[in-house]
């Protein structure tokens, strides 16, 4: 028997995938075009243009038809040779899975571990540095999607990797276009995202910006271990105005919509409806007597990570947010297995889509026995939400 999907609209609020907005549903209907004729070759240069400014960068994007973790590949496999000290965080789920990765192309991962939703500081960065002078890659993972937890001195970061002429790479799939992410201002070398998540784009597109400074490390590297993932051939298709594969034209219909969007809103006040929208699920939450398993300083603006109540595990409280309310939460992964449930902050959200899903999770944890103080959540959440500023769609 096959699916029983219904029509009605589901509310997507998870990390990834995001709510597509109608404007960009909408433009991924255009015909299809040649990938290898002028107008693909005119698209993709107005795409590059406008993803450029997203990332805030005046160096190279390459756009790769892929997951994010394609790019997390692409990244490493360009920049890393056998036996590179690469020094990596560690606080979640896809921090260990970024230190797999550099294991897998030849990188010798030099791990700084902090507990889940926690991050490192400056200062431990530092003494992991200073204890290994030969290192020549930090990676970190800026937004810990397991947990809510981001990294808050990636600027610092920056300037130390600047300092010590070490290459900095991002993984910023969580988090780019929903919070700041300066990538020249912050010397940021080779950062990597990808569609589905703030860019509000279905899956299918990832992204890797590289540094001047990355170029360098690339034109010298000796090993090569992909050649769908290899730069320099992406390069120079590029500059003649394609790609050195098939790309999904749709995407790019997507992805050029997306981008006017969010350009239209300007990333500024952009940023700002991020963190409003985020602070006022942390503020409804602890209100109705759920916790927060991130720590404070570092609770990110994309994903909210929610304890389960007592006693009960998150995937009852998500299963019957999803069946009773149409509202799709994140699910655990790793050491947070079965205690929290994740509510994705990205894209297209605002007032009404975060007091819809406070008063579903609310009304959800109260029928399954917890004494939760509905009442209290949605006057937190209203109180917080009355300082986002107008809404552009």
């Amino acid at each position: 028997m096959g699916y029983d999907v219904s029509e009605t609209q589901k509310l997507l609020m998870l990390p990834g995938p995001t709510n597509v907005p109608p404007r960009v549903s909408r433009a991924m209907l255009k015909p299809l075009i040649g990938h290898r004729g002028p107008e693909f070759k005119q698209l993709h240069s107005d795409v590059l243009e406008k993803t450029k400014r997203v990332f805030e960068t005046k160096g190279d994007v390459f756009i790769l038809t892929s997951s994010g973790t394609g790019a997390t590949e692409c990244a490493l496999q360009n920049t890393v040779d056998d036996g590179d000290k690469v020094v990596v965080t560690e606080n979640g789920f896809f921090s260990e899975r970024l230190t797999e990765a550099i294991r897998a192309y030849g990188g010798s991962p030099i791990v700084l571990r902090a507990p889940w939703g926690r991050t490192p500081k400056i200062d431990d960065f530092k003494k992991i540095l200073k204890d290994n002078p030969d290192t020549k890659v930090l990676a970190v993972v800026y937004n810990e999607t397991s947990t809510g937890a981001t990294i808050r001195c990636l600027k610092e970061l920056g300037e130390l990797c600047a300092r010590q002429d070490l290459l900095l790479m991002v993984d910023a799939i969580s988090i780019l276009g929903g919070d700041e992410l300066p990538v020249d201002r912050w010397n940021v070398d080779v950062c990597v995202t990808a569609s589905q998540k703030c860019l509000m784009c279905p899956p299918g597109l990832a992204f890797v910006s590289v540094s001047s400074k990355a170029w360098d490390k690339i034109q010298k590297k000796k090993t090569r271990r992909s050649y769908y993932f290899d730069l320099p051939m992406w390069k120079k298709y590029r500059e003649e105005g394609f790609t050195p594969f098939t790309p999904s034209v749709p995407l790019f219909y997507a992805l050029n919509e997306a981008c006017d969007m969010i350009l239209e809103e300007g990333l500024p006040r952009r940023f700002e409806r991020h963190k409003v929208c985020a602070q006022a699920v942390y503020d409804s939450t602890e209100a109705m007597g759920l916790g927060i398993y991130a720590e404070k300083e570092s609770r990110s603006y994309t994903v909210a990570t929610i304890e389960s109540p007592p006693g009960i595990d998150e995937g009852k409280v998500r299963e019957l947010v999803r069946t009773k309310y149409g509202i799709s939460l994140g699910g655990s992964l790793g050491e947070a297995k079965g205690k929290v449930f994740r509510v994705g902050v990205m894209g297209n959200v605002g007032s009404p889509e975060i007091m819809t899903t406070i008063s579903a999770i609310g009304s959800a944890t109260a029928e399954l026995g917890f004494k939760v103080r509905i009442s209290d959540g949605l006057e937190a959440a209203r109180l917080t939400l009355a300082r986002l500023p107008g809404r552009v769609n």
